[in-house]
């Protein structure tokens, strides 16, 4: 009986990658892995590639096959007021609602990773409690804290811009505490302590060393934090006052009383817009890093 399996000399004369290959190949697990990934892949992808393509579609009514393919949907966002105000609105909520949840965050992902203290456990399960409420329960949450917090102070709270903002900052802040927090478990405090021994104060240390090393982190926060907060929904229906909306809410309005590929194209433009951050964050922190 003749051995199959290749042997040393298979290995000096062909490489080791062409037997790896050979032994893959052999594998039904793996070929099963493979096929399974790339269904997955595909299912994931096919949203993207329908809501694509449905927004070059000719006629007003969605229909197949269709009848034509036009550019006019992506022209038509330019005119619509209500599209163009809202995209403004969520973009200054979302920009604003990261950057101070990064600045929470942070000093709160170094405290619950490097100290012990009494009710730390409890710090960390309230941090991370707006990804376990429901958004619905979170916006009317807050909505009667705006109401309460009004009739008591007499500050405008409801309706504004600052309330609205507040409100996208506890979305912001559960994804930046999780992830800055992984990146400061994986982070050697050897280094930090060298550095300090050796005469830096603290925050030369958090400067020149943690920052640094903790920086994919905060990318990958920043990241889920603005799109969580660019695309919230649910808690900004509660939240938006008179004459505000933001672009998940102008597309819902625009859905009650008109379906046509418009929609897909605004939704096609905001997976661009979030494409092109992603990409251009890559030039500086390789998001291969941070995913």
């Amino acid at each position: 009986m003749v051995d199959a399996r290749p042997g040393v000399s298979d290995v000096l004369e062909h490489g080791v990658r062409p037997v790896r290959r050979l032994i893959s190949l052999r594998r039904p697990d793996l070929v099963l892995l493979h096929v399974a990934s790339a269904v997955a892949l595909a299912y994931i992808l096919m949203p993207l590639a329908f809501v694509t393509w449905l927004s070059f579609f000719a006629q007003e009514i969605p229909s197949f096959p269709p009848e034509g393919y036009s550019l006019n949907w992506y022209a038509a966002i330019a005119g619509n007021e209500r599209f163009i105000s809202g995209f403004k609105l969520s973009l200054g909520v979302a920009l604003a609602a990261t950057a101070i949840g990064l600045a929470v965050s942070i000093p709160a992902a170094l405290c619950l990773s490097r100290y012990a203290f009494r009710g730390r456990e409890w710090l960390n399960s309230l941090l991370l409690l707006p990804l376990v409420v429901p958004g619905v329960v979170l916006g009317m949450s807050l909505y009667v804290f705006h109401v309460e917090t009004e009739i008591h102070t007499g500050l405008r709270v409801l309706g504004s811009l600052e309330g609205l903002i507040a409100g996208h900052v506890l979305v912001v802040i559960p994804w930046a505490v999780r992830l800055v927090s992984a990146s400061l478990a994986g982070l050697d405090r050897a280094t930090e302590e060298a550095a300090q021994s050796l005469g830096a104060t603290p925050w030369t240390t958090f400067r020149r060393i943690t920052l640094p090393s903790i920086l994919p982190g905060i990318v990958a926060a920043a990241l889920f934090g603005f799109v969580s907060s660019f695309g919230n929904l649910e808690m900004s229906l509660f939240l938006v006052g008179p004459g505000r909306t933001t672009l998940p809410i102008a597309i819902l309005q625009y859905l009650e009383w008109k379906i046509d590929p418009t929609i897909a194209a605004v939704s096609v433009l905001q997976i661009l817009l979030i494409g092109t951050a992603m990409l251009a964050t890559d030039r500086f922190v390789k998001l291969s890093r941070v995913v």
